[in-house]
């Protein structure tokens, strides 16, 4: 099944709650549906197959749900569901556990246990957003009476594994129309990981993780380090190695199955940055040799040689060409000297 999406906006206004709680309510996990705007609702589902894993992303206004013991037994597809709220609030109870979640918060609850939640939107739209995962609990890694702990819990998005797997999925919700079944396949072994990672970190499980899964985690911790450290001129495999608390053998090892070294992937990174920042018309009056400084490319003429190699051309010819003659004039000069003289750019 590839990506499917359905708006209620597309059905008349007195059929979009009953379709809604038709759809959603009563689909592999009958929850209960209740709202105090069934007259005026409006909401959207969108549904992704990642193989053996299934994401979902959803938008509704304030609404009420809840999942009993009969229904339960009714129907179970045995999953762990996984929410990032991307808008609005959220509130969850399962197994005496409450959590009231914000934007940038996950919560995980298991169909197979009775739970309630409430939603609420944003005082901007008046909308609740939300990615969901959902995992089946005969491949998620960690042991149940583990994870019990975290039920209904907020698990903050804002560093470590909690933000790389945010930015995955925002990023898989984001691509989902234009990806083929190869690529679901391989997305959903990787989100399968980096959500095992999270839950295993948070519930002090991380030994009984796959080593593979182990070595996965920890490259998406590096990859997401040593993006944030581009600027950083002293940014090379012994620090990334002395950050992790690893060995620069072990780093070059992790990173021998993608084709590319350490330093590499930090030189790409960093003239990807600069390419991007000289085509900026807002940046146009900073010199090109302070845009390679910037992402730790010091040197004009180091930097000059590098994009030149990776691009083809001087990164001062790419900044004329990108931007165009009508903005050449600033684009090629520096800043100006005391006597007013502009100052000439040296790549």
């Amino acid at each position: 099944m590839t990506f499917t999406e359905f708006d209620t906006a597309e059905l008349p206004r007195e059929q979009r709650f009953d379709w809604w709680r038709e759809v959603v309510g009563r689909g592999e996990a009958p929850t209960r549906i209740t709202g105090d705007r069934a007259s005026d609702f409006t909401g959207s589902v969108g549904s992704l197959e990642l193989g053996l894993l299934q994401l979902s992303t959803i938008t509704f206004p304030a609404l009420h749900s809840e999942r009993s013991a009969e229904q339960i037994r009714r129907g179970d597809p045995e999953t762990y569901e996984l929410a990032l709220v991307l808008d609005g609030v959220l509130e969850i109870s399962q197994l005496r556990n409450e959590a009231r979640l914000s934007a940038g918060d996950f919560a995980i609850w298991s169909t197979s246990r009775p739970y309630h939640g409430r939603a609420a939107g944003s005082s901007g739209t008046g909308a609740a957003r939300a990615v969901v995962l959902h995992l089946p609990k005969a491949l998620v890694p960690v042991p149940e009476a583990e994870l019990d702990q975290l039920l209904a819990r907020a698990l903050p998005a804002g560093n470590g594994m909690g933000r790389i797997l945010a930015d995955h999925l925002v990023s898989v919700a984001r691509e989902a129309p234009g990806l083929d079944e190869a690529d679901r396949r391989r997305l959903g072994v990787t989100s399968l990981d980096l959500a095992s990672g999270l839950l295993a970190s948070r519930a002090a499980a991380q030994r009984c993780l796959p080593a593979e899964t182990r070595h996965r985690m920890l490259l998406s911790r590096i990859d997401l380090f040593v993006r944030s450290q581009l600027a950083d001129p002293g940014l090379d495999p012994g620090a990334i190695a002395g950050h992790h608390h690893i060995s620069v053998r072990l780093l070059h090892q992790l990173f021998r199955g993608r084709g590319e070294t350490v330093s590499a992937v930090i030189r790409r990174l960093r003239l990807e940055r600069c390419r991007t920042d000289l085509a900026d018309p807002r940046l146009q009056a900073v010199p090109v040799h302070a845009i390679g400084a910037r992402w730790g490319l010091a040197g004009p003429d180091r930097f000059s040689r590098s994009f030149r190699a990776a691009y083809g051309v001087p990164p001062g010819e790419y900044r004329r060409a990108t931007l165009g003659p009508g903005r050449r004039g600033s684009a090629t000069t520096g800043p100006a000297d005391p006597a007013g003289r502009a100052t000439p750019d040296r790549a």
